[in-house]
């Protein structure tokens, strides 16, 4: 069976192009994506649309009812395509998937960051600068403490990972004497 990214991918492009030609704008269709995720994410709503005794206009009726954006008729038709190709719940994938292409349209990326202690708003963003001449793109900042770092920061943006952590230097400088 085919990787579920793989699967939501053609989704998630496909709306990220009906969104970027929407007046609306791309930050609208960002928000209301993020929603629809939120929404086929909830265990309740997972279960009732894998419900065998509803039909595909009714499961329709009841995801869009839940919804409470107002929904353009592009978003309708959208959940529609989803519930006739029972792809409803590849939504929070669909969702990660276009926030990416938006990131990438607009020169962006999220940079994870995870440090060993917390760090002041100006340590954020002396790292996020040093970061973006890196990396060539304007990163959006998540930062998180995890004390089993020891010390250091470890920092992923897309596929791309720095770990300039205590942990990491261990487990490197373990891995070097075991050869």
């Amino acid at each position: 069976m085919a990787e579920l990214s793989t699967v939501a991918r053609p989704y998630a492009e496909a709306l990220f192009g009906a969104a970027r030609d929407d007046k609306a704008g791309l930050a609208v269709w960002a928000g209301l994506v993020d929603e629809l995720a939120q929404v086929a994410a909830n265990a309740d709503v997972r279960e009732a649309m894998t419900d065998p005794r509803l039909d595909d206009t009714r499961r329709a009726q009841i995801f869009t009812g839940l919804i409470k954006s107002d929904l353009p008729q592009a978003a309708r038709n959208f959940i529609d395509l989803l519930v006739q190709n029972d792809r409803l719940l590849l939504l929070p994938i669909i969702a990660t998937q276009f926030a990416e292409l938006k990131n990438r349209h607009e020169g962006t990326a999220q940079a994870e960051i995870t440090s060993a202690f917390e760090l002041s708003d100006a340590q954020v963003k002396e790292l996020i600068s040093a970061l973006e001449v890196k990396f060539g793109l304007k990163l959006k900042p998540h930062v998180a403490v995890d004390q089993s770092l020891i010390g250091g920061v470890r920092v992923a943006v897309g596929d791309q990972v720095l770990d300039t952590s205590v942990k990491a230097q261990l487990a490197r400088l373990r891995d070097t004497l075991a050869a």
